[in-house]
């Protein structure tokens, strides 16, 4: 029994520690976002034609080694495209210009063509979404609780439920901070799917529980006859 105490103080104390860890990393330096969430620089280019994105990625690692690109393909023909990255100078929009000419025989005009600023992606809005589909599966998770464990008690069980689903989000949301994990398009399906395992564990502790209540009340009677 005293081992167990251990296990669960220990446990408890390295929850503490993540979440101020955690705290003072996103106090201080922000979540890592995703190329695709952060302020940053766009350059598109019309071919006019058919063409390889491995082509256009070989090009801007030619000109902006070092540095992680994204390169698409844009338009309803697909004979544009579109290079992003964290920051793209006069010079290497130039030089870009210059190499797709060059690649494709194409005739590109480096005044024309703009380096556009990607404002950043507010984190509220990556959760925007999801906010209204998760208020209202928490409360039919939490009303089909209350009646499921009444017998656990009411308030317990709501509130318990309620407590260990802002705990994993909070500790996930953490580890997010301290590990410096891009917050991307992954980001919300995986909180998703932290949701529904902690909902999977929450059910089979209460289940135990009432396993352990029911045996408990049939001892009582075993023993009261």
């Amino acid at each position: 029994m005293k081992e167990t105490t251990k296990k669960q103080k220990m446990i408890i104390a390295i929850i503490i520690l993540i979440i101020i860890a955690g705290i003072i990393i996103t106090a201080t330096m922000g979540l890592n976002f995703d190329l695709r969430f952060q302020e940053s620089k766009k350059v598109e280019l019309y071919l006019g034609k058919d063409f390889e994105i491995k082509d256009i990625k070989q090009i801007t690692n030619e000109v902006m080694p070092n540095q992680y690109v994204i390169v698409q393909k844009v338009e309803v023909y697909e004979d544009s495209v579109s290079i992003i990255a964290k920051d793209i100078n006069d010079e290497q929009k130039q030089n870009l210009v210059n190499k797709v000419n060059e690649k494709y025989g194409t005739e590109i005009s480096n005044d024309t063509t703009e380096i556009v600023t990607i404002p950043h992606t507010r984190g509220r809005d990556l959760v925007k979404p999801y906010i209204l589909p998760f208020a209202i599966s928490m409360i039919i998770i939490l009303v089909y609780m209350a009646v499921r464990y009444r017998k656990l008690g009411v308030i317990k069980t709501v509130l318990q439920t309620i407590f260990v689903c802002i705990l994993t989000q909070v500790v996930l949301l953490s580890i997010i901070a301290i590990t410096r994990i891009p917050v991307g398009r992954l980001t919300m399906p995986i909180s998703v799917a932290v949701y529904l395992l902690t909902l999977v564990g929450v059910t089979s502790n209460f289940v135990d529980l009432e396993n352990k209540l029911k045996i408990e009340n049939e001892s009582e009677k075993e023993e009261s006859k």
